[in-house]
């Protein structure tokens, strides 16, 4: 499978260092088995959406939209502002067609400042998802600075946490996949 690991913030370090630390993990784990990519698109210029086909795009916008597309597993890494998901993962949805998500595994692994926002996946960003096909993995990661070591690393807890998302999104993709393939089977395809 390709696995995708995304991290959808353009400032700040805590998304970043997450979702790193959840990429090394399946790496660690997967590597040898799966086509696992990272990507952070504060290291990307990402043009904004005008209604194109993705395919329209070019440079960074096109490399990362065709990573999502190209993808059987994503996990998307954001952070809440203002109790809102962040302009730069929605304008990364709207780059991206209706069925994008399509027979896809969706994850998430969240940041906010506090766990007054910790529903805002649940209202914001998961019917995205699902109004674009995907599959959500039912359980996400949702993080605050507490959940960070003075030297900006996860703690203990997040780290366990961070390993049964990755064992849960492994199981669920593969049984998904078989679910899939005999669909497919069953009309010749």
């Amino acid at each position: 499978m390709k696995i995708l690991i995304l991290s959808a913030s353009t400032g700040g370090t805590k998304t970043k260092k997450i979702t790193t630390t959840f990429y090394n993990l399946m790496k660690e784990s997967y590597e040898t088995e799966h086509d696992i990519r990272y990507l952070n698109i504060q290291d990307k210029k990402i043009q904004f959406s005008d209604g194109r086909n993705y395919l329209d795009y070019s440079g960074d916008t096109l490399e990362v939209a065709s990573a999502i597309m190209e993808s059987d597993v994503i996990m998307f890494g954001a952070p809440i502002f203002q109790a809102s998901i962040p302009a730069a993962l929605k304008n990364l949805f709207d780059l991206l067609p209706v069925r994008a998500f399509d027979r896809k595994v969706i994850g998430l692994i969240i940041t906010g400042g506090s766990l007054r926002h910790y529903l805002v996946p649940e209202t914001q960003i998961k019917p995205i998802i699902h109004y674009m096909h995907g599959v959500i993995i039912p359980k996400y990661i949702y993080a605050i600075d507490t959940d960070f070591n003075t030297d900006g690393t996860v703690n203990d807890e997040i780290e366990l946490r961070l390993q049964t998302l990755l064992d849960d999104t492994i199981s669920i993709s593969e049984t998904y996949k078989d679910v899939w393939n005999k669909q497919d089977d069953m009309f010749g395809f």
